[in-house]
């Protein structure tokens, strides 16, 4: 009855708010002490009684009320943050004001008009962030400032949010908030802090509610629309980040600590997720999500700073270190940036590739393992550590570890095929292994045999990694949805980059290969499109690297291909001359067919296949992705093998430097952004673009056959003759002949290796800023902080 009583005072107080015409005096604390001070609402109450109309109507018709009520609110976080919540009421206020402003902030945002006010200062307001009335107004701190450096000192509050060091019994006196040392104070082991805290869920759960409230004070970057520019970092991140917040470096550690540390299997017992709620993955998730956020850096990667500091950093960064930070602004870019130390490198790969790999624990009970449902925000700070550390980079890369996460991203990528809500998961998965391949050691380390049974509708195949690898990127081009062909080209750019390490690939692997050639290499498919000659380009320089660097254990590959010689042969006799090319252009089956419908059907498998997304179901837009030819930079791997950038156009080998089939194609939605409009604005008129006589000449000129035809003109007749010879039929004595075979002397001189290494730049920015925040805004549906609010970044769809 007790609480029905508050919900009632809680909510005559919001009409209150709304129906009051003249201005009430922030003085006036009788009134405003109803939002907070008596009430024991929760998060969920506050969304139900708060409605958003009512919002709006108070920010329009009374601005002056709602511009008080934040102040009012932010000014009792600060006063509890300066007194450390000592008493059961205190901290009830702290959670009231908390779930107040997460209510009321996206409304600020969503008016350009507003947007300024927490930047504001206002009367009072010291900068020391607490929020005086006798302060000096000419030393006055934004409100959003004060607001920010509260949630912080709040987040390391003894007895509210931090084990307590106090000593003696409950008499003994409060610890000073304002004089403790906060890295004292993490709340996880991990990291650079040995001691693991007890476990305390009323901890969890305040934590995450102020979590909650900073993220949504982060997530003004959502009502500002699509934009590429450098300058364009989000204010709030930037003072969060920086060395105004005396706790950046203990929130950092204590965010990745906790997110890598979280085992969601527990101690094993089977349906343990069924018997009691996990407040740990509660806050586990809001932790992702604000490093996701908070890891924000101008001008791409911090490589370059990370390398710098390394060499004078044997720890994480001391207080001496971070007077005088070296790299970037944003401490936690900096601090992710410096970590160095091989046990706390580990401990960050092991407790991720754990965390990736919970949707593939499978048990003979099932549904007995929790399933965590956060693995898009893992994968995002999985791309985001690789690419501001480089020793985190080369330290997945130099054991077999990089396969831990690996085989999850595969699983991944075959499971979201079809489904048309999760492109942006497609994306991400296939740029982390794009920035992989760029890299030897993945290639060498895909040879390791694939020995697990995770449950993907692939057929069962005896081989290594680079085998699932290829068969899971054939059955997204046989198999995806349409939205996925921007994408063929990253598929087949990662298989060319891993292609001169491969040392045998399996009969599955290489038919499969043939198979995509075969069904590129179709002359209607050729002429239907002005790019679609690159990906058999592609496919010509896998096999060139493999003929050249790995023959001797690829006979599997090299059988293929004499079995499918007559593709090779008929493109290099593809017909030019514009009768032939209309011919082969009305054997077209309709219009706007995919990339890959001449591929013959493929049998079905016995385990499930991938499943499209219901009726109904929210997905947020995405930018344009930019062209392969914008995400790589060439480099040549010289008889050391080290990376030579290679400056200019393509050569020969990728057929010139006519736009990649990425750039533009991919649709944004049907109201997409004027930036991916001009865009896909030069692609879009390829529907008047038709193929000529000269262009058809222009790249079949540059179609890298030779050492593939030198192959067929050594090896085919030899295998011919022992066939006769010994009137074989069975390909196994085949393939020991050609295991046992060599073309030493035989084929042309071994070209340079050339890898196409992902490199960041503006679009790719601004495609991870969408998507990041597309999934932070799909993800909080409890309470649903943005829904129904005008978001500008991108659009909610239902499918």
């Amino acid at each position: 009855m007790g609480n029905a009583d508050t919900k009632l005072h809680f909510r005559k107080a919001v009409i209150q708010l709304t129906t009051k015409t003249q201005p009430v005096e922030p003085s006036d604390d009788a009134f405003w002490d109803q939002f907070w001070a008596d009430t024991s609402t929760t998060v969920q109450d506050v969304f139900a009684l708060v409605p958003a109309a009512e919002i709006r109507a108070v920010r329009e018709e009374s601005p002056s009320n709602l511009a008080t009520l934040c102040y009012k609110a932010v000014e009792r976080l600060v006063q509890a943050a300066g007194c450390g919540c000592p008493s059961e009421r205190e901290r009830q206020v702290v959670l009231n004001c908390s779930r107040l402003l997460t209510r009321v902030l996206p409304y600020i945002f969503e008016d350009a008009d507003w947007r300024g006010f927490f930047w504001s200062t206002v009367p009072g307001a010291g900068a020391s962030g607490r929020l005086d009335e006798d302060g000096d107004e000419d030393d006055a701190r934004p409100l959003a400032e004060s607001l920010l450096l509260a949630i912080a000192d709040l987040l390391f509050c003894p007895d509210f949010t931090a084990q307590s060091h106090r000593k003696g019994g409950p008499d003994s006196a409060a610890e000073d908030i304002g004089s403790i040392d906060s890295c004292e104070y993490i709340w996880e082991a991990g990291v650079g802090f040995a001691q693991s805290p007890p476990l305390n869920y009323v901890h969890d759960l305040n934590r995450t509610e102020l979590l909650k409230l900073l993220l949504t004070c982060l997530s003004e970057a959502m009502y500002l629309p699509p934009s590429s520019e450098r300058r364009s970092l989000n204010p709030w991140v930037s003072f969060f980040c920086s060395s105004e917040n005396r706790h950046a470096l203990p929130l950092f550690t204590s965010l990745l600590n906790v997110v890598c540390a979280y085992d969601p299997v527990g101690y094993g017992i089977p349906y343990n997720h069924l018997l009691f709620s996990d407040q740990r993955e509660q806050l586990v998730e809001q932790a992702v999500q604000i490093l996701i956020v908070s890891l924000e850096h101008e001008g791409g990667s911090a490589a370059s700073a990370a390398l710098r500091a390394l060499d004078s950093c044997g720890s994480p960064p001391s207080a001496a270190e971070e007077q005088e930070p070296a790299g970037p602004d944003n401490l936690f870019v900096n601090y992710l940036s410096r970590i160095h130390r091989e046990e706390d490198l580990s401990f960050i790969l092991k407790g991720l590739a754990r965390l990736m790999n919970n949707p593939l624990v499978q048990t003979y009970l099932p549904h007995s393992v929790k399933k965590i449902q956060f693995h898009q925000e893992l994968l995002i700070l999985f791309w985001k550590f690789c690419d501001f550390n480089k020793k985190f980079l080369f330290f997945v890369l130099k054991s077999s570890d990089v396969l831990d996460v690996l085989v999850p991203i595969l699983f991944s990528l075959n499971d979201a095929r079809a489904d048309q809500s999760r492109v942006g998961l497609m994306h991400i998965g296939v740029f982390i292994l794009l920035l992989l391949s760029g890299e030897r050691n993945f290639g060498v380390r895909l040879n390791k045999p694939y020995a697990l049974r995770v449950p993907m509708d692939i057929a069962v195949f005896t081989g290594t990694h680079a085998d699932l690898l290829v068969l899971i990127f054939h059955k997204i081009i046989t198999g995806g949805h349409h939205r996925l062909q921007p994408l063929f080209d990253c598929l087949l750019t990662i298989i060319v980059n891993i292609s001169p390490y491969l040392k045998s690939l399996s009969m599955l692997a290489a038919n499969k290969l043939l198979h995509l050639l075969e069904a590129f290499s179709t002359p209607w498919f050729l002429f239907s499109s002005p790019q679609n000659h690159h990906l058999v380009f592609f496919l010509l320089e896998v096999f060139n690297n493999i003929i050249q660097y790995q023959f001797d254990g690829n006979c599997n590959l090299v059988y293929a291909i004499i079995r499918k010689r007559n593709v090779f042969h008929q493109l290099a006799n593809l017909p030019s001359d514009e009768a032939s090319i209309q011919r082969a252009l009305q054997r077209k089956k309709k219009p706007g067919v995919s990339r890959s419908n001449s591929a013959e059907a493929e049998p079905a498998d016995e385990s499930p296949a991938a499943v499209p997304a219901g009726p109904g179901t929210l997905k947020a837009s995405l930018e344009a992705t930019p062209g392969i030819d914008k995400i790589t930079e060439k480099s040549q791997v010289s008889l050391d093998g080290t990376m030579i950038t290679v400056p200019g156009p393509d050569s020969a080998q990728t057929a010139g430097d006519a736009e990649s089939v990425l750039e533009g194609v991919y649709e944004v939605c049907p109201a997409q952004s004027q930036a991916a409009r001009s865009r896909s604005s030069s692609v879009s008129s390829s529907a008047a673009w038709s193929a000529t006589t000269d262009w058809v000449s222009s790249w079949k000129s540059k179609l890298p056959l030779q050492t593939i035809m030198r192959l067929l003109q050594v090896l085919v007749p030899q295998v011919e003759k022992i066939c006769i010879d010994k009137g074989l039929t069975d390909e196994s004595e085949i393939l020991k002949f050609l295991q046992h075979g060599t073309l030493v002397g035989l084929l042309p001189v071994p070209h340079p290796i050339l890898i196409r290494k992902y490199q960041a730049n503006a679009g790719t920015a601004m495609w991870f800023r969408t998507y990041m925040w597309g999934v932070i805004y799909l993800r909080n549906v409890d309470p649903p902080i943005w829904y129904d609010t005008d978001i500008r970044l991108f659009e909610i769809q239902r499918i």
